[in-house]
């Protein structure tokens, strides 16, 4: 008897339990019912045959974000590579006019040097020669000249034959000759500036003086020295005022090159600092070993932080021409093939296979496949990606 009160009572306690749990059940299978409901009533993104439509009560909505690509002018940037060169016009080699020995040197590797200034003196054998020779043939032209003097006062008495004054008329003009090619020979070696001669005529002082202003860059000589090279320069003086930036620009550039074009240019000695410049000139002819012209920029250089060699990366841009850019965050990568996202209807896009062009900035030209006017995703386009 007290084993079946005891049967009964669990009975009634499972019984409980179960409609416990049957009401619960009852009350939460409603709630999930109404999210799955929720969820399928407020879809991110409906197809429409090739098109995707985002319904109004997508999230899409408040990320996507769309520009108007329009036809304009457009400059595409192109890079050379490019060196620092002196300016040709303002960078003098001394050469001494003949070969001696150099006795003095007034200016030394750095120094400044203005247009006349004396730079080395050199001690001539063979400018002693020249300037005693001018002296024999500046005697011989004053005693010929005294002779044609004599010999016409002497025809004017009709004392002397006429023959003899032909003769003095004579040796008079060559005398001059021989005086003048004497003074151009002595100007040719220095000679008027010459800082003198010795007592004996076998050597003389020349004094070499710059032609130009500026800085002395390349010194090649000591004090004793010997010089019998014509051919090799015993400094170099620039102005470095202004110099050149030489870029090499290959021949499938040469279209796009030309003078007067505007010119960014970028040092490896001073990153994130460009120097903006115009282009002088384009050289006439090609280098044969190299294949690229020279393109030279004048650049301004009165702090001389420009120095002769420096490596630099000059950017041109072309002739603007009529075209298209768009952001790079538009453009959707699908395999090989570049896809945009293009508006057809309010919230209703289309995908498009495009071809591009060149990069500018974060800008990209396209060549292909959009027309003007076009709307396109720039912002989380990829989220329309299949």
């Amino acid at each position: 008897m007290k084993n079946r009160i005891v049967t009964t009572r669990n009975l009634v306690v499972l019984l409980g339990a179960a409609s416990l749990i049957a009401v619960a059940v009852r009350g939460v299978l409603p709630l999930m019912a109404s999210e799955v409901k929720s969820s399928v009533a407020s879809p991110i993104l409906v197809h429409e045959g090739q098109a995707i439509v985002i319904p109004a009560e997508s999230a899409l909505r408040e990320t996507l974000k769309t520009a108007l690509i329009e036809q304009r002018d457009i400059a595409l940037p192109f890079s050379l590579p490019a060196s620092v060169e002196a300016d040709p016009a303002r960078l003098a080699r001394i050469l001494p006019p003949t070969t001696g020995r150099i006795v003095a040197l007034q200016k030394r590797l750095g120094d400044e040097v203005k247009a006349g200034d004396i730079l080395f003196e050199v001690e001539s054998s063979d400018l002693a020669q020249a300037i005693s020779d001018d002296r024999k043939a500046q005697a011989a032209l004053a005693l010929t000249r005294r002779s044609l003097e004599r010999q016409r006062s002497l025809d004017q008495a009709n004392i002397s034959a006429r023959r003899d004054l032909e003769q003095a008329q004579s040796d008079y003009e060559q005398a001059d000759s021989e005086a003048a090619r004497s003074r151009a020979r002595v100007a040719a070696l220095g000679g008027a500036r010459a800082a003198g001669s010795n007592s004996s005529g076998s050597s003389a002082r020349l004094a070499v003086r710059s032609p130009v202003s500026g800085h002395v860059i390349e010194l090649n000589a000591a004090v004793g020295s010997f010089w019998n090279d014509a051919t090799a320069s015993v400094m170099t003086v620039a102005d470095l005022s202004s110099v050149y930036v030489t870029a090499s620009a290959q021949e499938k550039d040469l279209a796009r090159v030309y003078a007067g074009q505007d010119a960014e240019v970028a040092l490896d000695a001073y990153p994130g600092q460009t120097l903006q410049a115009r282009v002088r000139s384009v050289a006439q002819v090609l280098d044969p070993d190299t294949r690229t012209v020279k393109v030279r920029i004048l650049a301004a250089n009165q702090d001389g932080r420009l120095k002769p060699g420096m490596f630099a990366q000059v950017t041109l841009r072309d002739r603007a021409h009529a075209g298209m850019l768009m952001p790079m965050s538009a453009v959707v990568q699908t395999g090989f093939a570049n896809r945009v996202f293009v508006e057809v209807a309010p919230w209703k896009f289309e995908a498009r296979k495009v071809s591009l062009g060149a990069q500018v900035g974060s800008d990209v030209e396209v060549t292909g496949g959009l027309q003007s006017g076009a709307r396109v995703v720039v912002k989380d386009g990829v989220l329309l990606n299949d």
